[in-house]
């Protein structure tokens, strides 16, 4: 399967048990109902919105503004006899994800069109860059969100280094 969104693993290895992490995970992480106006309250002790179950979590950084670059961070727990280790999946969401495709495949076919029915290397190659543009673009932000999300993760698992200063 080919991938058009960018997306990022890591794989988080932790001292703490299982059962500490998900507690942990769910203390910062509020489920969301995107219907409810009450919903968008804020509430500081949360950092992520998303969904905690038993060994798996769907979270993204809670945002004060409407975000497309934001990770959905999907996590699976799995316990060992020292702690447990973290594997971690930053995505786009699906209609973000959506979204690039579809300029995508639409700077595509104008790029095609300037090239083939109007005969005009110009407009085609300012496709092929404005097309180009937005998945670098695009990409360049989702890693930027993606450290911002490992931070408040690391953070939450207490994970972060130790500040020097």
């Amino acid at each position: 399967m080919v991938r058009i969104s960018p997306t990022y693993s890591e794989i988080l290895v932790s001292s703490l048990p299982a059962e500490e992490v998900m507690k942990k995970a769910l203390r910062v992480t509020r489920e969301m109902n995107y219907l409810d106006p009450i919903s968008f309250e804020s509430h500081e002790k949360h950092l992520f919105n998303g969904t905690v179950h038993n060994d798996t979590f769907h979270l993204s950084l809670k945002t004060e503004n409407a975000d497309s670059f934001i990770p959905l961070i999907r996590g699976k727990v799995e316990t060992t006899r020292k702690g447990c280790i973290l594997f971690l999946h930053y995505s786009f969401f699906p209609s973000t994800v959506f979204f690039l495709g579809f300029w995508i495949v639409a700077t595509f076919f104008m790029m095609l069109f300037f090239l083939t029915l109007q005969l005009d290397l110009k407009l085609a190659a300012l496709c092929l860059v404005a097309g180009m543009g937005n998945y670098w673009f695009s990409s360049m932000h989702f890693m930027r969100k993606v450290k911002q999300s490992q931070k408040a993760l690391h953070h939450m698992l207490d994970l972060q280094p130790n500040d020097p200063r």
